[in-house]
């Protein structure tokens, strides 16, 4: 292959890894070394002379402005592989990124956001997934040489001597057994489970584990056990200040598999491949793999043959996205399991800048606002959703891409996460230092603690966690018809006049309870609910979700909102009824979702959903924008939650702020007319 033909790489950093990835660069049929970076010119110079790069700079910023460069090795410590991977495929430079692909599983969503935004081939670094002794492996468990695997024994660790300022002891800088090999022994196990079940790989279904943590609070050595579908299990162990066994044997039910070197990771010459493998009853074979580069250069030459073909992901076995994704999440539950979260991952310790290290600032995009009375700011038409974070890092880069887009509005509630999600928002808020630009929407007073006066206990609470004197708006979760209405509003109306709520409404109300909590309210002289937060869709919710769930989807209740229209806004929770517009909702695996089916299930819906279909294909939108569009435009205001839990659910529901529907096309979408006019 000519010079021309082959992949201008740039190194971002100068460090062990970086020169071994380098000197087998040499080696490669698609690459060739072009720059490198440091934040130290001198070292960057002598990096380059070594390893004969054309160029050489004294910053990572100056290497991505290079336009020559087409590809990227990062190779920094843990904790900088997100920001400058994004950073490096926001300068639509594809990236080789080290292992473990980034700290956790948010932090791995946001590369993975980025590479699809920006069009790039993106790659975690697991070299040994790309020698042929693993191909040869995959062949072996799929065909069932060794019949079903039902274990899995893998090791990796090594004694690094203890220095509590190294990257492998250093919390700052994420050190550790699982983060530095243990992921080797995860992504073994993850791609062995899937190969006997004929998938490229398997994520489990339960992780346990122990380890010893020591006095920098990282993983010293640590064992993990998991579980995968059809009960095969996997034992795992790693380590940095003892050394084992670098080995992984496979027991099928008809005989067993062993790899006597399975990371084949020599950095300086090829190693060959050697696989033993034992028939019940039959002596050992021994299978040779031959190899005539090192895996590093395999690597790079299974990234370069992607990218040379326009692929934005590197095939099986490499890693490609979804595998890359289980990988995280299954270490994520092996330190979950064993009680490792690092500083930077807490509260305390969390950055004040975004994940690509920028300070958040407040964007518009193409977000639209609208007014709720009793509130002073303006409100985002989308409302974010707070009930299915899952930590401060996950809400931190879902709340700041959120922010970041226009969005200014939250939605949490006293029970959700038994008050975690309430503490996220307040975590984040505070981080950040945006409460004032923020509007909190709080709920509380949920079945069976829906009385008067569980408000005492329970919003000063919710106030505590979020970290804040005051709510904006104030939504009673649920209603309790038992309990005279004007309790309610006068004991809401204590809390606004000491100035902890600026307006309030009520969740799960029925048009004639609210009806009669506004006018309770006028004759005391008291302010009036001004919101409703019901189930409203396109689709119409056949059996509530959860009991006491009440929807603003009927006719009646539409021409009721219509009419009070100046005094009164609905915030529609499921208000894209749960993914129901999406392709597949009635695929056979959405059929075994009983929630889903009996919650929207019927012949009438799935005609909305052929409508939205049909026309989602003549706007050239998706169905689900037109299904929140539906929403949005309807001639009331209406100010829809949503819960994404992936960056790219926030990006695809936003488009459906553009989407203008006609009356008739409403009507149509509805079934109220037979043709879209």
């Amino acid at each position: 292959m000519s010079t021309t033909n082959k992949v201008n790489w740039g190194i971002l950093t100068t460090g062990a890894i970086a020169s071994c990835f380098a000197r087998n660069l040499a080696a490669s049929q698609t690459g060739r070394l072009l720059a490198v970076s440091s934040r130290d010119k001198a070292k960057a110079d002598k990096f380059a002379a070594e390893f004969k790069a054309e160029r050489s700079y004294g910053s990572y910023e100056e290497l991505l402005a290079d336009t020559d460069v087409q590809a990227v090795y990062i190779s920094t410590p843990h904790p900088l592989h997100t920001e400058w991977a994004i950073k490096a495929m926001e300068a639509k430079k594809h990236v080789l990124v080290e292992k473990p692909v980034a700290l956790n599983t948010a932090q791995a969503m946001a590369m993975l956001e980025s590479a699809t935004v920006n069009d790039v081939l993106l790659m975690e670094a697991f070299m040994y997934r790309c020698h042929p002794q693993t191909a040869k492996l995959v062949e072996l468990i799929k065909n069932k040489e060794i019949g079903d695997v039902r274990m899995i024994r893998a090791s990796f660790g090594w004694h690094g001597g203890f220095n509590a300022e190294s990257r492998i002891y250093s919390n700052e800088l994420a050190g550790g057994g699982i983060m530095d090999v243990g992921c080797y022994t995860t992504s073994m196990a993850r791609l062995i489970a899937g190969a006997t079940a004929g998938k490229d790989f398997a994520d489990p279904v339960q992780v346990t584990g122990a380890a010893h943590l020591g006095e920098t609070g990282v993983d010293e050595w640590a064992i993990a056990s998991m579980k995968f579908p059809g009960d095969v299990l996997a034992q795992l162990s790693t380590s940095v200040s003892m050394d084992q066994e670098a080995a992984v044997t496979i027991y099928g039910s008809a005989g067993k598999i062993s790899l006597p070197n399975p990371w084949v990771a020599n950095r300086e010459k090829a190693q060959a491949g050697k696989i033993i493998m034992q028939k019940k009853g039959q002596p050992a074979q021994e299978i040779d793999v031959p190899a005539d580069v090192t895996s590093f250069t395999l690597e790079a030459d299974v990234f370069g043959r992607a990218l040379l073909a326009g692929e934005k992901q590197a095939p099986a076995p490499a890693m490609t996205w979804a595998d890359t994704m289980g990988n995280i999440r299954a270490i994520d539950r092996w330190r979950d399991a064993v009680g490792l979260t690092y500083k930077m991952e807490k509260p305390e310790g969390y950055p004040k800048t975004t994940i690509a290290n920028r300070p958040l600032a407040r964007g518009k995009g193409n977000m639209k606002y609208g007014r709720i009375a009793g509130i002073d700011k303006e409100v985002s038409r989308l409302v974010m959703g707070c009930d299915n974070q899952q930590n401060l890092s996950h809400a931190a880069i879902m709340f700041d891409d959120w922010f970041a887009r226009g969005g200014n509005t939250f939605d949490t509630s006293f029970i959700y996460g038994g008050g975690k999600q309430e503490q996220l928002l307040g975590q984040w808020m505070e981080l950040r230092g945006v409460r004032d630009q923020c509007v909190t929407i709080v709920k509380g007073l949920h079945t069976p603690d829906c009385y008067p006066a569980r408000l005492e206990h329970e919003l000063p609470k919710s106030l505590e966690r979020l970290r804040t004197p005051y709510t904006d708006l104030y939504v009673m979760h649920r209603d309790n018809p038992k309990v005279p209405v004007g309790e309610f509003v006068s004991v809401i109306n204590d809390h606004i006049k000491a100035g902890r709520v600026k307006a309030w409404g009520g969740s799960n109300w029925t048009p004639a309870r609210f009806e009669e909590a506004v006018s309770y309210a006028k004759q005391h002289g008291l302010q009036a609910p001004v919101a409703v937060s019901n189930n409203f869709s396109l689709a119409r919710m056949i059996k509530p979700i959860w009991a006491g769930c009440i929807a603003s989807s009927e006719l009646e209740t539409q021409k009721w909102h219509a009419a009070h229209k100046a005094d009164v806004v609905l915030l529609p929770w499921s208000s894209q009824a749960r993914g129901f517009f999406l392709p597949g909702v009635a695929s056979p695996e959405q059929r075994d979702n009983k929630e889903v089916v009996e919650t929207w299930y019927s012949d009438d819906n799935f005609e909305r959903q052929r409508r939205a279909f049909a026309l989602a294909e003549k706007r050239g939108v998706t169905p689900i924008n037109i299904a929140l569009a539906y929403v949005l435009c309807q001639p009331f205001p209406t100010f829809p939650l949503i819960g994404p839990r992936q960056l790219s659910e926030t990006r695809t529901s936003l488009p459906a702020l553009d989407i203008q529907l006609s009356q008739g096309e409403l009507k149509w979408l509805d079934l109220q007319a037979d043709q879209p006019a």
